[in-house]
């Protein structure tokens, strides 16, 4: 907004003009000295505040907090479907495994497509033993489901040999081995299974088996591939 202008009717008001001038360029002088002042102190204060704290660097994060919802952990519904079906899995206790088994004297077993080699370097403890479950105590029923729990979840650990213990079946009525027949015909039946032997004597005997499980990744490949040779 401009300032109105100054009328001038004598020497009298001449002069009070010419003083109003002079008052407003003394003001104006004032005020820039006062703005430069001011900056001379801002900038004492920053020199301060930078020797204060020597040498920064800028933070390379953002200035403002994420705070969006982290998107919720991936529910593995597949492999939650393969558990729940392979502890639905029903083993029978009366399927006829003969035509399985090695006729050697201990009736050792070995999937289609898995060299003898393999039964032999198993029963000479070539594969350590990682596991071992005793089904000792058990009825029928309890047995069954307790074997195909425990070789369900070595397969899922990447184990390779475990041992299962069934006894000698000394304590059973008429001395008869009941859980030695029925856990070979339970371990034919899991896929799991490559292969099992007799223990020798300093791991149970003809009390237990020393079976060894398929490696993870070739389960599926030995289902669709039957007589392929086994990865071991």
């Amino acid at each position: 907004m401009s300032k109105p202008l100054l009328t001038v009717r004598s020497l009298g008001e001449l002069a009070q003009v010419r003083k109003t001038l002079v008052q407003r360029a003394e003001a104006a002088a004032q005020e820039a000295a006062r703005q430069k002042e001011e900056a001379a102190r801002a900038h004492a204060r920053k020199h301060l505040f930078r020797l204060t704290v020597g040498k920064v660097q800028p933070l390379k994060a953002a200035p403002v907090a994420d705070l969006r919802p982290r998107p919720a952990p991936p529910i593995p519904f597949q492999r939650a479907l393969d558990e729940a079906a392979a502890l639905r899995e029903a083993l029978s206790d009366e399927v006829d495994i003969s035509t399985l088994l090695d006729t050697d004297e201990h009736l050792s077993f070995r999937r289609r497509g898995v060299g003898a080699d393999v039964t032999q370097r198993l029963r000479k403890g070539q594969w350590a033993v990682q596991a071992q479950i005793d089904l000792h105590g058990l009825r029928t029923d309890e047995a069954r489901e307790t074997l195909g729990r425990f070789v369900h979840d070595c397969h899922a650990q990447g184990l390779r040999c475990v041992r299962v213990v069934h006894g000698k079946g000394l304590g059973s009525p008429g001395k008869t081995p009941v859980l030695k027949d029925k856990t070979r015909r339970w371990l034919v039946q899991k896929s799991e299974v490559v292969a099992f032997v007799q223990s020798p004597p300093s791991h149970g005997g003809a009390g237990a088996l020393l079976v060894l499980l398929q490696p993870v990744k070739a389960k599926h490949q030995a289902k669709a591939e039957p007589s392929s040779k086994i990865g071991l």
